[in-house]
Formats: structure tokens, C-alpha cells, sequence
């Protein structure tokens, strides 16, 4: 039973970080967006700004729904679902220093500097998108953590949701999703969910702490990823008997319904 309850937590905060990828094409596979024509770290500031100006799209508010929803769904899990995880021995406890920030930035920086030294601009390119992603991601979090200021699980401070380390992994596997094909995107979002379950192993989050961190990291990793290969959006369309609904995907500049 416990086996089976760690199994279905892994479906769950993986469906969280892609629902919204269920809209598009199910048989597309997003290609590595084009290499910029500057890659320096100069650009990251200027980047920066137009990644948190372009935060409040559609695309973040239905990824966001899709979190605070399923949050609310497993919100009465809350003070079982650790207490079933915490016996399951020593295999979470990587996910601690796996997902910490500084470590996942600190590979980020390196994927980055690896790229420039070998004049590889698409490495170079992920490196400064999982960099920007990670960024973005703290901000959105700490900035809910002192709002919300809701308790930790076992009472160590008050800034439990949404976690972190869910976040940050989440934004990072959805930068990958959204450079790379499903053989790189799949193990990413296998370790940001090892990742966010760790947390209710070590119970310092609640399991909605650790799904509406998936969301926020997904956006973040949409927002900077808006270049890549695809975006949706809902349009008007006037009909004969009134006005329909559409979802549009927006493909390498070209609008697809």
C-alpha cells in the first residue's frame, strides 16, 4: 500500500508539471529552439526583465490553475502522506543537496561556461535558459513563502509553501522538455519528482507544499523558454450560432489550431 501510494505521488506531481502539454500535439516533439546570436552573461539582466514581463500570460494562469487545483485535491493528504513516506529508509535522502538550488545553479553555470569554452552556443544556450529558469523560479518562491508563511510539517519555520526544491527542479526539467526531445525531458521529470517527494520524506512540506511547486517551477520554465518550439493560447472564434473557444498553438512563428 505504502509502495503504491509513493507510485502514485510520482504520476501526480509529473501530471502537474505537464498538463498543459496535454492541449498540444500529442505526437509533436519540441526541437531545440535556435541558438541565440549572444550568449553572454551580459545578456542575462536584460533577459531577466523581459522573462518577469512576460510572466502574466494565459499560458502561466492555466498552468496555474492546474496546480492550485490539484494542491486543493491533495490538500486532506496532508498529515498522512509523510508519515507513510518517512519509513521508507534512506533512498530520499539524496533529494536534500540533489535539488538544492545553488547546486542545480551551480550546474547550470557549468553547462553554460562548458558551452562558451567549446564554442558550443546550443549548450551555452541551455546553460543561460536553466540559469534564468532558476532565477525566475526563486523569486516567484520566496516571494509566496513570505506571503503565504504557512508552518513546516515538523515546525521549523513558517515558510513551508510552496517548496523549493520542487520548484526549482521543476523549472529546470521543464527548460530541458523544452530544449530537448522526450529521452532527456522523461529522466528530468523522474528526478524533480524523486526530488519534491524527498521533501514529505523529510517532512519539512505537505504534498501541496511539493505540487503547487511543481507548477511554479513549470511556468518558470515556460516563461524563459517562450522561444522554443510551442505555446498555446485560447481565441475567439465568431461562429453562425455565436463564438467558440479555440485553442491555438504557436509553433516556430506560425499560429497552428
Amino acid at each position: 500500500m505504502r509502495r503504491m501510494m509513493v507510485a502514485t505521488l510520482f504520476l501526480l506531481l509529473t501530471f502537474s508539471s505537464i498538463g498543459t502539454a496535454a492541449t498540444e500535439d500529442a505526437a509533436h516533439v519540441s526541437p531545440d529552439p535556435a541558438a541565440p546570436t549572444q550568449t553572454g552573461l551580459r545578456t542575462l539582466f536584460r533577459d531577466l526583465r523581459d522573462d518577469f514581463r512576460h510572466l502574466p500570460t494565459i499560458d502561466s494562469a492555466v498552468v496555474a490553475s492546474i496546480g492550485g487545483g490539484l494542491a486543493l485535491g491533495v490538500h486532506p493528504l496532508d498529515d498522512d502522506v509523510n508519515q507513510k513516506l518517512a519509513s521508507e529508509g534512506g533512498f530520499f535522502k539524496a533529494g536534500h543537496i540533489a535539488g538544492n538550488t545553488a547546486v542545480l545553479m551551480g550546474a547550470s553555470m557549468t553547462t553554460y561556461g562548458l558551452g562558451r569554452a567549446f564554442g558550443q552556443s546550443r549548450m551555452a544556450h541551455v546553460g543561460m535558459d536553466l540559469l534564468r529558469a532558476q532565477i525566475v523560479t526563486e523569486a516567484m518562491v520566496q516571494s509566496l513563502k513570505y506571503s503565504v508563511q504557512r508552518p513546516r510539517p515538523d515546525g521549523s519555520s513558517g515558510y513551508s509553501f510552496p517548496s523549493g526544491h520542487a520548484a526549482v527542479t521543476f523549472a529546470t526539467a521543464t527548460v530541458l522538455d523544452r530544449h530537448h526531445s522526450w529521452r532527456v525531458s522523461l529522466p528530468a521529470y523522474t528526478f524533480a519528482t524523486y526530488v519534491a517527494t524527498s521533501r514529505l520524506h523529510d517532512n519539512v512540506h505537505n504534498v501541496s507544499d511539493v505540487v503547487f511547486g511543481a507548477a511554479v517551477g513549470t511556468i518558470a520554465g515556460r516563461t524563459v523558454t517562450r522561444h522554443g518550439a510551442s505555446n498555446f493560447a485560447i481565441v475567439p472564434e465568431a461562429t453562425r450560432n455565436g463564438v467558440a473557444m479555440m485553442f491555438v498553438r504557436t509553433h516556430a512563428g506560425e499560429m497552428q489550431p
